[in-house]
């Protein structure tokens, strides 16, 4: 009788969390939606808009590689699902790459998407005091990037970056040390020798010198065995934005190397993401 009883209130529970999972997993996906024209050029999103009044929190998601190639469907997808999950509004953006448009295109581009998302909020059910930025890599460091921008227009309340290069010329000293060709650099910075022209402009396109006091949170994510991009980059990120008096929290995924791909064996960071997103995005008490 006791077993039976166990199992029936398991049973009951089990339902509740399945119907409480299909509640929150309910939303419309719209995909190839124009957000800017830059000289011909048609940037598109994607977005998912769960069900119900609204409005909710909402995540632009810009997607890395190597600010060369990708595009809003590869390398961010692992996180769309517990964004879901989870009753967000997203958008996952396509900016444009280098080397035909170098910096500081992509960075003009995830702040016109910003202003974008902002304008179409009734539309989309965004909360336009909740809105966070996403991204990866390259994505990144264009997140971490827009930040620090002052312009209310582009303010945003909260910043995850996985794995960012929030320091180029760190990024250059590393890849002289392992003697490789920093390609990706010389194409979004359109460098074509490595002089003191081109040491200035790393520094100018790298988050961590414009980090200033009034920044959102951020949340920097990234795997000790990164090859890619050392972990000392979020370290010293998060350091610095401490030190300038900001909110930051940096989220170690141990052993773990470059790209969503290889972290899932530790799918633990898809909830920590959400989560934090839910705990600085709450909404102020009635």
């Amino acid at each position: 009788m006791t077993w039976s009883t166990c199992s029936g209130k398991a049973l009951i529970c089990g339902f509740a969390c399945l119907l409480i999972s299909s509640i929150f997993a309910r939303s419309e996906q719209r995909k190839d939606i124009e957000y800017s024209n830059v000289a011909g050029v048609s940037l598109k999103l994607d977005a998912n808009v769960p069900d119900g009044p609204g409005p909710f929190p909402t995540v632009i998601i810009v997607h890395g590689g190597g600010f060369t190639g990708g595009n809003k469907q590869v390398y961010v997808t692992p996180i769309f699902e517990p964004l879901t999950r989870a009753g967000f509004t997203w958008f996952s953006i396509d900016y444009r790459l280098a080397p035909q448009y170098p910096f500081p295109a992509a960075i003009e581009d995830v702040d016109h998407a910003i202003e974008w998302v902002k304008a179409h909020a009734a539309e989309y059910k965004v909360d336009t005091g909740r809105i966070a930025l996403l991204g990866e890599s390259a994505g990144g460091h264009l997140v971490s990037y827009v930040g620090t921008q002052r312009d209310p227009r582009w303010r945003v309340a909260a910043v995850v970056s996985f794995y960012g290069p929030h320091n180029l010329m760190g990024e250059y000293e590393m890849r002289q040390r392992q003697k490789k060709e920093p390609t990706a650099l010389e194409a979004f910075l359109n460098i074509k020798t490595f002089d003191a022209q081109a040491f200035k402009r790393l520094k100018q396109a790298s988050p961590i010198n414009h980090v200033r006091k009034g920044m959102p949170p951020y949340l920097l994510l990234h795997g000790t065995n990164d090859e890619l991009v050392d972990y000392q980059q979020s370290v010293q990120m998060c350091a610095r934005m401490k030190r300038a008096g900001d909110s930051c929290e940096l989220y170690t995924v141990e052993g773990a190397g470059h790209g969503m791909g290889s972290w899932e064996k530790t799918p633990a960071y898809k909830q920590k993401v959400v989560d934090w997103l839910q705990q600085v995005m709450a909404p102020p008490p009635r």
